[in-house]
């Protein structure tokens, strides 16, 4: 066994592998770019090495700065979680020319599966089904547009490198294919250094489901069953649980030994991942989609109902170990679903977010786990995926586990930094995923707008403010903010934004004893206090607990189910500005780099004209012209932008009437 081990990632993995590690008396070994100096992985292991600046390519996969790390540190072995180098042949037969172990399978089944026209090839050869379409190294776009008429629409552009939904487009018209083959050529180049595409047959009402397997050097291959991941959106997953609603003990049977037998195609070892794609109107028919040669982020549900630990079992195998159990051996009892914890904001179209983590809840309790990165006094920022962490619930049956996810969630928060936790709980209530009735484009059918903010969150954020207003000790009577004056009381007014709703909130009197109101409504008694980050608030007797956390003008609550954030605003001007013209200025969503230009500095648009491309946390967003005009660029290819920055201006070439 291996004294000391090497783990190349970072964030929440990198955590959760570093902790088997320990379990088992084995000396971890962090790696952390300066971004992450401070991070939970580097604090969490035994020892770490800095090896480069934040962007990735100049750290994280670097590869000589890795195996050069490993060898400083006396590691034997290096695990890469999943992600970056993960899946790089060439990082594998580094390591294995530097004399240091790969925690994961050789570098020939990386390089195989790791091409998904050679992947489907392989696989087809032992009998495997595969989705139609075509697929064989360098497809011309004149090749792939001839070809999409055969195969029939709706087709699937995918790239032969990489994963993660990364230069994935569905193409419902023929005449849409041309400009979906250039942004996929784009991004997939971006993403992997490899702009190789093929087609494949888009199958209707699709749900993902893929099966854990485990393959030792003796030739023994096993699988661990299958989880269903098909609440997804932009072919990112986003809950996942283990076993699948869908399947049946026959089918379930079949699509166990079709994984097998695709590792077998390989001679593949380690733990794996295969990935089958099937009609949720035919659930008895499946098709390989690919294979994951690496641990995936949905593992843990895996290891809840099985009660495996895949970690483990992968560094006991690449040390050499045989498999010691049979397939006999492995059952799944119980279910396990996860919930992934992302920094970006649902109701702005998913859109990055990212700041400090002001604060930090995270769940416990029979049948929670989570999996996480996170650490109070960190930065989430724009350089790497947005993937905070990951809830996993266990019960008995699928309802127990939903409800129990749906409490952890509750009692999740991360303050500072916008999330995707109430999306989370809100797609947990939808009818379907109760049922199990489920399917690639149920997120896409699903309208999130989130619940508008009600009268208790502006209170408790006034309620706040007010209190950070009292002076400590003895004070002048006239600067304690109670509102009290010789005549009429003189309140403490306070103007708030959340979402959509800008209010004043009036606050006179003491903090045990107070009276409120919004605008001008009815008068409410009030009373707060404020320990620490925790807020008591009680508004006509009715009692509640907020953690807080204040960021300049920012108010981060948390409490009564979900995390709210409100703005103190300044006073409107009396004046009303002047009436905007035409015009318009492309301000950046999210913070990141901009990737492409579509204009020149000059051009003459037309309205829905993609004019700049930012990228942030693996995500691309276009941004078009709103109006016919004139392009005014005020960034280049390569720039860092930060939320809200001028990307360019397009002058109207008419202006709308007043």
């Amino acid at each position: 066994m291996f004294t000391t081990v090497l783990v190349a990632n970072r964030g929440e993995i990198a955590v959760r592998v570093i902790r088997t590690l320990k379990t088992r008396g084995i000396r971890s070994v962090a790696v952390y770019s300066d971004a992450d100096a401070g991070a939970r992985h580097v604090t969490e292991a035994d020892v770490a090495v800095r090896i480069g600046p934040p962007p990735a390519r100049q750290s994280y996969l670097d590869i000589d700065a890795v195996v050069n790390a490993a060898l400083r540190t006396g590691a034997q072995a290096v695990h890469p979680g999943y992600g970056f180098l993960s899946e790089n042949s060439d990082f594998a037969a580094a390591l294995e020319r530097a004399g240091v172990a790969f925690i994961g399978p050789p570098s020939g089944a990386i390089r195989t599966m790791g091409d998904k026209i050679a992947a489907k090839a392989a696989v087809s050869a032992f009998g495997v089904p595969v989705v139609p379409g075509i697929a064989r190294p360098g497809l011309t776009d004149a090749e792939l547009i001839e070809a999409a008429g055969d195969i029939g629409f709706p087709i699937l552009v995918k790239p032969s490198a990489g994963g993660g939904g990364k230069g994935m487009r569905r193409v419902d018209d023929a005449t849409e294919l041309p400009a979906a083959l250039a942004a996929a050529r784009r991004e997939s180049g971006a993403a992997f250094g490899d702009d190789t595409l093929f087609l494949e047959r888009f199958v209707l009402r699709p749900r993902h489901i893929e099966v854990q397997v485990l393959a030792d050097g003796f030739g023994t291959v096993l699988h661990f069953g299958e989880r269903e991941c098909s609440l997804q959106r932009r072919h990112q997953k986003v809950i996942e649980e283990a076993p699948s609603p869908l399947l049946d003990p026959d089918t379930r049977a079949r699509i166990g030994a079709a994984a097998c037998d695709t590792a077998r195609s390989v001679d593949y070892v380690g733990a794996g991942t295969v990935e089958f794609i099937v009609s949720a109107d035919r659930p008895d028919e499946f098709f390989f989609m690919e294979m994951n040669t690496r641990l995936q982020v949905e593992h843990p549900v895996t290891e809840m109902v099985t009660g495996h630990d895949l970690v483990e079992w992968q560094v006991r195998i690449a040390a050499g170990e045989e498999l010691p159990i049979t397939q006999d051996d492995i059952v799944m009892d119980g279910h396990a679903i996860e919930a992934r914890i992302y920094a970006e904001d649902p109701a702005a179209g998913f859109l990055p977010t990212g700041g400090p983590v002001l604060g930090l809840l995270e769940p416990s309790g029979t049948g929670i786990r989570v999996d996480s990165g996170l650490a109070q006094g960190m930065t989430v920022g724009s350089d790497y995926d947005p993937m905070l962490s990951k809830v996993i619930a266990y019960g008995a049956d699928r309802a127990t586990a939903l409800r129990t996810l749906d409490r952890a969630l509750s009692q999740t928060a991360v303050l500072g930094v916008g999330t995707n936790i109430e999306f989370l709980r809100f797609l947990l209530a939808d009818d379907d995923v109760a049922a199990g009735r489920l399917d690639t484009g149920l997120i896409d059918r699903t309208v999130f707008t989130g619940e508008p903010l009600g009268d208790h969150a502006f209170i408790a954020a006034a309620a706040c403010r007010w209190l950070q207003r009292w002076p400590a000790g003895t004070a002048d009577l006239w600067d304690v903010p109670s509102g009290w004056r010789i005549g009429a009381p003189a309140p403490t007014s306070i103007r708030l934004r959340g979402g959509q709703r800008t209010d004043h909130v009036h606050i006179t009197g003491t903090p045990a004893d107070a009276v409120v109101l919004i605008e001008d409504g009815e008068s409410r008694s009030l009373s707060v206090a404020l320990v620490g980050e925790e807020l008591a608030v009680t508004v006509d007797g009715i009692r509640s607990i907020y953690t807080v956390a204040v960021d300049g003008h920012q108010i981060w609550l948390a409490g009564a189910g979900r995390t709210v954030v409100l703005e103190e605003m300044r006073e409107a001007p009396v004046r009303a500005d002047d009436e905007v013209g035409g015009d318009a200025e492309l301000l950046s969503p999210m913070p990141g780099s901009v990737v492409a230009v579509g204009v020149s500095n000059g051009d003459q648009v037309i309205a829905g004209t993609v004019v700049v491309a930012v990228e942030a946390m693996k995500m691309e967003h276009s941004l078009t012209a709103p109006v016919d005009g004139v392009v005014e660029l005020h960034v280049s290819v390569g720039d860092q932008v930060k939320v809200g920055q001028l990307l360019a201006k397009v002058t109207a070439t008419q202006k709308s009437e007043k």
